[in-house]
């Protein structure tokens, strides 16, 4: 076999597993997602090397085909993968498919689904402060007649609004694709899955200020309560066009 050639998921999970280099192997994507997987789903798989190691699995880095992707690794590599970034969360919710650490790979990922303290209230800080601006626009455009500018502020406010509400809770927002997934089996804290996901498709789709200013209402309690009220009190007199009338 070689790195171009076509290779099935199975037969390269028993052929990793042979190879004492290979310390784990973790399945990211819609296969990790239970009742998300279609017939075009692939199979997303990290291979994880011991440090220093030498394996002729290395061949297959890169290897990318409709039925298997692959990314070879050293342990120190993956202990930085996604730390932060755009793949934390497919890894947050990784399903391991070979742990010799003991549960070391385990932890790697429970490390990754959980954000540090200070990391997670920085971020909130930022993204509380992008999602006012972005509304703040949106009710402008509104009043103003920018009817198309209107929604696409809306829209972009909504993005910024999960990063924070996820950030509140130390956790790395989901990908839009699971975001409904993920919040029907871990719920945001003090917030009603329902009715988050009307607002967030109501505003998104139709930029409707009554709905941003009530939303908004809501997200200035939780973020104040989370120490964010200078942010929030750095907009002023401008955070009565935010609220609600």
């Amino acid at each position: 076999m070689t790195a171009q050639q076509p290779l099935a998921y199975d037969a390269f999970v028993e052929l990793a597993a042979a190879d004492p280099a290979v310390v784990g192997l973790v399945l990211k994507g819609s296969r990790a997602h239970e009742g998300m997987t279609t017939e075009h789903s692939d199979h997303d798989l990290y291979v994880v090397l011991a440090d220093g190691a030498t394996t002729a699995l290395t061949r297959f880095t890169g290897h990318r085909t409709p039925e298997l992707d692959l990314v070879v690794l050293s342990l120190d590599e993956f202990r930085a993968a996604g730390m932060p970034g755009f793949e934390r969360y497919a890894l947050a919710r990784a399903r391991i498919v070979l742990d010799r650490l003991d549960g070391g790979i385990a932890r790697i990922l429970a490390g990754k689904a959980r954000l540090d303290a200070d990391e997670a209230f920085q971020e909130a800080g930022g993204w509380l402060d992008a999602y006012a601006n972005s509304l703040y626009r949106s009710v402008k455009d509104d009043r103003d007649g920018h009817a198309l500018a209107a929604r696409l502020d809306a829209a972009d406010s909504m993005r910024f609004l999960l990063e924070l509400l996820f950030a509140l809770d130390r956790r790395p927002r989901p990908y839009n694709k699971y975001l409904e997934w993920e919040l029907a089996r871990f719920p945001l804290p003090g917030w009603d899955t329902g009715v988050l996901l009307d607002a967030t498709d109501r505003v998104s789709g139709t930029g409707d200020v009554s709905t941003q200013r009530h939303l908004f209402a809501q997200v200035e309690a939780v973020a104040r309560q989370a120490g964010h009220g200078a942010v929030l009190d750095a907009w002023g007199e401008d955070l009565d066009l935010m609220r609600p009338r």
